[in-house]
C-alpha cells in the first residue's frame, strides 16, 4: 500500500491473490484488519482512488509462483540488495494498448407480472416494484464478480419473481397489484441505469408505483437487516411499511432496523438505489445488511467479494421476508400469521435455484460497459424477463483484453526494478524489489 500511496517509481506491480480470499487470519487473533478481505478492500480503494503511474497485474497463487517467491526470499535473506551479482527476475506480460470505450452500452432488464382487475374496475392497479442492480466495478474488472454486492440482491429478486409468477399464473391467485421487477445496470456509477430506467417510464406507470423495494448486499447476514429510507420514519406510509417488515421479521426470529437519510437534491451523488426513486417522488426503500451507506465505488463487487462471502441461507431469509410482506399486502393478510411460502409447499423457496444463480453470478465478471446485450449472462437474465432497454453511460472506460494474459518471468540482468506484492492466507503483504540477472525463462 505504501508504494501506491507514495507513488514510488516502479516498472510494474504484480499482486498475488490467495485462492480462498475469505480465509480467516491463521494466527487466530481477533484483528479483522489482517484478514485477506479487509487487506484487499484497502488495497483496492487505493488503486481506484489514486493515480497509479505504473501497470498493475493480478494473479492467483500456484506452485510456480510459490517457487519463485521462495527464491526471492532466499535472495532477500542474504541481506544484500538484488543486483547483477546476487540475481533477480524480469516479469513480462504481453498486452495490447488500452483503448477507450467510446460508447459504452448498459442494459436494464425489466419483467412485469400484471395484476387482476375486478369486474367494472376502471382504476389503474397499483404497482409494487422490486429492484436490484446486477453489475459490478473493481480495480480488476475481470475479477469483479460481486457475489454479495450485488449478486445476492439480484438473485433474491430472481427467486421472488419465480415464486410470484407461480401465484400470478392462475387467475384465481393473481393479486390486485402489478409486480414490476427491475434488474438495473450502472449501479456503481451512481445508479445511472436506475435513473434512466425511471425516466423511460410513462408518467402514469411511475405514478402507479405504490412503493419500491431495492435489494442490496443481502448474502452474508445472520440476524440483522436494515431498511434505508429517504422519507422520515414518522411518515405514515413509511411507518406502515416498517411495521409490515417488523411483524414478519419477528415471526422469523430476525431483526430489521430502519435508517433515515434525507437526500440532497442539489447533489447528484446518491448513496442508495432507492434515492433515485425518491428523486422522482416515488416512495422507495433499500433493504441491506449494510447499516451505513457505502462511499463512492465502495462495496461494488471488488476483489474480495467472492462466492465464499455469501451463503444460500442468507439469501433465502431475505426472499422469505420480502415475499411474505408482499403477499400479506397483496392478498389482504396483514396481521395474520399465515406462512404463504411454507417449506415443502408448491410455493416453497428453492435453495437449488438460489444456489445455481449465485454460482453463475460468482463466476461472471459484470462490469457493465464490457457486457454486450448478446453476452451469455445477459441472455440468461433475459430468459426470466422480456424487456431489454439500452442506455449509455457518462463514464470513460478503457478496455485491454477480456482474456487472461500470460505472465512470463525471466532471470535477467540490467533490468528496471519491478515490485512483486504477495498476499498470503495469513494475510501478510510482502513487497520485494526485483533487480535482475541471467536469461533462463521459467
Amino acid at each position: 500500500s505504501e508504494y501506491l500511496a507514495e507513488k514510488k517509481h516502479l516498472g510494474g506491480l504484480l499482486i498475488l491473490l490467495p485462492r480462498n480470499i475469505s480465509a480467516k487470519n491463521v494466527e487466530g487473533n481477533n484483528d479483522d484488519k489482517g484478514e485477506p478481505k479487509n487487506v484487499l478492500a484497502e488495497l483496492e480503494k487505493l488503486l481506484m482512488h489514486e493515480e497509479v503511474p505504473f501497470p498493475v497485474y493480478f494473479a492467483f497463487h500456484d506452485d510456480n509462483l510459490d517457487n519463485l517467491l521462495a527464491d526471492i526470499r532466499k535472495i532477500a535473506s542474504s541481506g544484500q540488495p538484488a543486483s547483477a551479482s546476487t540475481g533477480g527476475y524480469k516479469l513480462v506480460v504481453p498486452s495490447a494498448e488500452p483503448k477507450k470505450v467510446s460508447s459504452p452500452t448498459i442494459s436494464n432488464i425489466q419483467g412485469w407480472l400484471p395484476g387482476s382487475k375486478g369486474e367494472g374496475d376502471a382504476e389503474q392497479l397499483p404497482t409494487i416494484a422490486i429492484v436490484a442492480n446486477y453489475d459490478t466495478f473493481g480495480a480488476a474488472p475481470a475479477l469483479s464478480v460481486g457475489s454479495d454486492s450485488n449478486g445476492s440482491g439480484a438473485v433474491a429478486l430472481l427467486e421472488i419473481a419465480r415464486i410470484f409468477s407461480r401465484l400470478y399464473s392462475s387467475p384465481k391467485t393473481r393479486g390486485k397489484f402489478n409486480l414490476l421487477f427491475g434488474l438495473t445496470s450502472g449501479g456503481p456509477y451512481n445508479y445511472n441505469g436506475t435513473s434512466k430506467w425511471l425516466r423511460s417510464f410513462d408518467q402514469r406507470v411511475r405514478e402507479s408505483i405504490d412503493y419500491a423495494i431495492c435489494l442490496n448486499s443481502v448474502g452474508s447476514w445472520s440476524h440483522d437487516l436494515w431498511m434505508h429510507v429517504s422519507k422520515p420514519p414518522e411518515n405514515p406510509y413509511i411507518k406502515q411499511i416498517f411495521e409490515d417488515f417488523s411483524d414478519v421479521s419477528k415471526e422469523m426470529g430476525i431483526s430489521v432496523g430502519i435508517k433515515h437519510k434525507k437526500i440532497n437534491v442539489s447533489n447528484s451523488r446518491v448513496a442508495w438505489e432507492h434515492e433515485q426513486f425518491s428523486r422522482f417522488r416515488v416512495t422507495a426503500l433499500t433493504l441491506s445488511e449494510l447499516s451505513t451507506p457505502p462511499e463512492f465505488l465502495e462495496s461494488t463487487g471488488g476483489l474480495y467479494d467472492t462466492r465464499e462471502s455469501v451463503d444460500v441461507e442468507s439469501v433465502m431469509r431475505t426472499v422469505k421476508l420480502v415475499s411474505e410482506i408482499l403477499a400479506r399486502q397483496i392478498y389482504g393478510l396483514r396481521g395474520r400469521n399465515i406462512d404463504v411460502f411454507a417449506d415443502n409447499s408448491s410455493l416453497a423457496i428453492s435453495p437449488h435455484y438460489i444456489r445455481s444463480w449465485l454460482d453463475l453470478f460468482s463466476r461472471t465478471p459484470r462490469v457493465a460497459p464490457f457486457l454486450q446485450k448478446n453476452d451469455p449472462f445477459i441472455v440468461a437474465l433475459k430468459k426470466v424477463a422480456y424487456l431489454l432497454s439500452m442506455i449509455s453511460s457518462s463514464f470513460t472506460l478503457f478496455i485491454v483484453s477480456s482474456q487472461a494474459m500470460t505472465l512470463s518471468i525471466y532471470w535477467c540482468r540490467n533490468c528496471p526494478s519491478i515490485l512483486l506484492m504477495c498476499m498470503f492466507k495469513m494475510t501478510s503483504l510482502m513487497a520485494c524489489s526485483l533487480s535482475m540477472m541471467q536469461q533462463n525463462q521459467l
